[in-house]
């Protein structure tokens, strides 16, 4: 299984929109600092997923979701989260 993630900065308010196959995991290693662009964004939660079959599907998701970042469509998707 695969999975679209999206992340919210508890600092700045932002969003980051991932793929990976154990978010939780990922979610420890942004908060690590392992990821540069987060490093200054920390901490960091998990306020959106959803499960594919395999890695296209979610690929294929993430880059849509992202396309429309602080849209309208972002603000449907997460609801009262953004």
């Amino acid at each position: 299984m695969y999975y679209v993630y999206i992340l919210k900065s508890n600092k700045d308010g932002g969003f980051y929109i991932g793929c990976s196959n154990n978010p939780s995991k990922r979610l420890l290693e942004h908060n690590s600092g392992k990821t540069q662009s987060l490093k200054n964004r920390r901490p960091l939660r998990i306020v959106y997923t959803e499960k594919y079959d395999n890695v296209k599907e979610a690929y294929n998701r993430e880059k849509q979701i992202k396309s429309y970042k602080g849209g309208k469509s972002f603000k449907d998707l997460l609801g009262d989260v953004a």
